[in-house]
This record gives C-alpha cells, sequence and structure tokens, in this order.
C-alpha cells in the first residue's frame, strides 16, 4: 500500500528580535556608569579617567551605539537615593534607550548588596545586561 503525500506548509523564520523589538544584529545601545564617593583631588582624577575611559571605549566598538556615561562625584555608594545620575540612568533603563551598562565593579554600582542584586535583576527582567 502507498502511503498518501503529506500537505506540508513551510513557515519562514523570523529574525530573532532581542527584548526590546530591536532587531539581534543591530548595535546595542551602551551606557557606562562611573561613581567616586569623595570630592578629594585623587578621585577628581580617577573620575576624569573613568568617563574618559569608557566614552572611548563604547565609541570604539562597532557593535554598540553610544549612549551616554552617567557618573556620579562624591557620592556614596551605600544608597541610591542621593545618586542623580545612577537614578537617571535607571530612568532611561526603564524607558528602553539602553540595552548594556558597564561600570568599573560592582561596588561602583552598589555598595548595598540588596541593591546590587535588585537593581540587576530589575534590569536583566528588562533585557539590559550589567557588565563590571
Amino acid at each position: 500500500m502507498a502511503k498518501a503525500a503529506k500537505n506540508i506548509t513551510v513557515i519562514p523564520a523570523r529574525p530573532a528580535r532581542m527584548a526590546d523589538g530591536l532587531p539581534q544584529n543591530a548595535k546595542k545601545r551602551a551606557c557606562a556608569y562611573c561613581r567616586v564617593s569623595t570630592d578629594s583631588k585623587e578621585q577628581e582624577n580617577s573620575y576624569e579617567s573613568q568617563i574618559a575611559y569608557y566614552t572611548d571605549y563604547i565609541k570604539k566598538r562597532i557593535d554598540w551605539a553610544y549612549v551616554d556615561v552617567y557618573a556620579d562625584e562624591g557620592i556614596s555608594g551605600t544608597t541610591t537615593k542621593n545618586r542623580d545620575e545612577f537614578n537617571r540612568m535607571i530612568k532611561d533603563c526603564e524607558a528602553g534607550k539602553i540595552d548594556i551598562i558597564i561600570t568599573k565593579s560592582i561596588s561602583r554600582f552598589a555598595r548595598n548588596t540588596l541593591d546590587c542584586l535588585g537593581y540587576v535583576r530589575k534590569l536583566r527582567d528588562k533585557g539590559i545586561a550589567v557588565f563590571f
């Protein structure tokens, strides 16, 4: 007995898309977060160096689009309450303007472990990567 021919419908694949709706091959919108905790002269050089380094680093990446460098100077990292630039960055993330955040270290991002984990999880849920 011969097998009956099956009707097959081919459904073409759609291009992969990121959580924010950008095509997979689109440049990732990248920013950096910098912070120094004191207003001392030594820290001022670190602050300026961090901003220059990350601006250059992001702009050199052909797969990234530069968004901004968010930088808090002379601000403690124990709470995010008074960190205006950090809070502006989080708002920009919530508004869908950022795909990747880079920062020097976990301690620059947040000194409070619960704050750090909370923000990283919140950002991850929005498809935003944080690189330390």
